[in-house]
């Protein structure tokens, strides 16, 4: 059978690489192209027989045409490369340069070269506004009026809007998906707003002191890394009739208080790990995590085949457990 051909940009981030190891076990058939600003790194246990890499920078619209032309057919492109929430606050013109310039320039290549390819983009839930913009319920669903606070939402929704244009003109074959803030990443910290969900977690399992910058109360929608990266394979081939006039899907997650992910930390790592974490309120991260959703409704995708979150505790042991391989 001829492989499938999938380019994955950004592809060094932890999401970027479970989601190749997925779309590999996925189908014999599937070949990755991985691309970054960075070396991307192949995982492992993959087969670097069906793995090619490429260091692209994709703000350059030479080097995107270059990534893009590599294969003559692409079964499907996955686009998750961005600067994070902090990051794209910190710096304005960078933000604007990465998360939506190389986009279009992206987005305009492949219609040009492969009309109609399928594009999977990686949106987030801060393209809404706080709780109360969702009405009295408090619960945001896809018809919700975005209302960003940030940068990074602003920028996030400017694609978003970008691909349904190109979906309904029929040149790209586009699916947006608004991602839940993903607990537990492993690794360092990254440049988001919300990195320190991970963190409370992740930095005491594994014996060292964490920060908690905002208060206990606070709600937040996580989603586990292998829900999402189910869910990122599966939307992929949901037959582009079922989405009606938007391509924008909120992918399953779960609320959870704050209070709550640290009883998880307790339950799984005991006492001790929960004495590693340090409160210290830092006011301009606590005021962005405010500003986005803390309840959602996913039943359009439920609807489109994709799955729900698993309980909290259950991410949190999965994550326990990856320590001691």
């Amino acid at each position: 059978m001829t492989s499938q051909h999938i380019l994955i940009t950004g592809a060094s981030g932890f999401i970027g690489s479970e989601l190749t190891l997925a779309l590999l076990a996925a189908s014999p058939d599937h070949h990755l192209t991985l691309s970054d600003i960075v070396p991307p790194r192949i995982p492992p246990t993959a087969d670097p027989s069906r793995i090619t890499t490429q260091q692209t920078d994709l703000t350059s619209l030479e080097s995107i045409a270059a990534v893009v032309t590599s294969q003559p057919h692409w079964t499907a492109v996955y686009a998750l490369h961005g600067i994070m929430s902090a990051g794209s606050e910190a710096n304005l013109a960078l933000g604007y340069r990465v998360n939506l310039d190389s986009h279009r320039q992206l987005y305009d290549v492949l219609r040009t070269h492969q009309p109609g390819v399928t594009v999977v983009f990686t949106s987030s839930t801060a393209v809404y506004g706080p709780p109360e913009t969702a009405g009295p319920a408090r619960i945001f669903t896809e018809s919700t009026l975005p209302m960003p606070q940030g940068s990074y939402g602003t920028q996030k929704f400017m694609v978003e809007c970008l691909l349904n244009d190109y979906a309904r003109r029929g040149l790209l074959d586009a699916r947006v998906v608004r991602l839940p803030t993903v607990v537990v990443r492993p690794g360092a910290p990254t440049a988001a707003a919300s990195s320190f969900v991970s963190g409370i977690i992740r930095e005491p399992m594994q014996g060292k002191r964490a920060v908690l910058p905002v208060a206990k109360d606070v709600v937040l929608w996580v989603g586990s890394p292998r829900t999402v990266v189910r869910n990122l394979v599966a939307i992929k081939d949901v037959p582009k009739e079922k989405f009606g006039l938007s391509r924008v899907v909120n992918l399953p997650g779960l609320s959870v208080t704050v209070a709550e992910i640290l009883d998880a930390l307790e339950e799984v790592g005991g006492k001790e790990k929960r004495a590693l974490v340090d409160e210290k309120r830092e006011e301009a991260v606590e005021r962005l995590i405010l500003s986005w959703p803390d309840r959602l409704d996913t039943t359009r995708a439920l609807k489109l085949g994709l799955s729900a979150d698993v309980p909290f505790k259950e991410a949190v042991t999965v994550f326990a457990d990856s320590l001691k391989q």
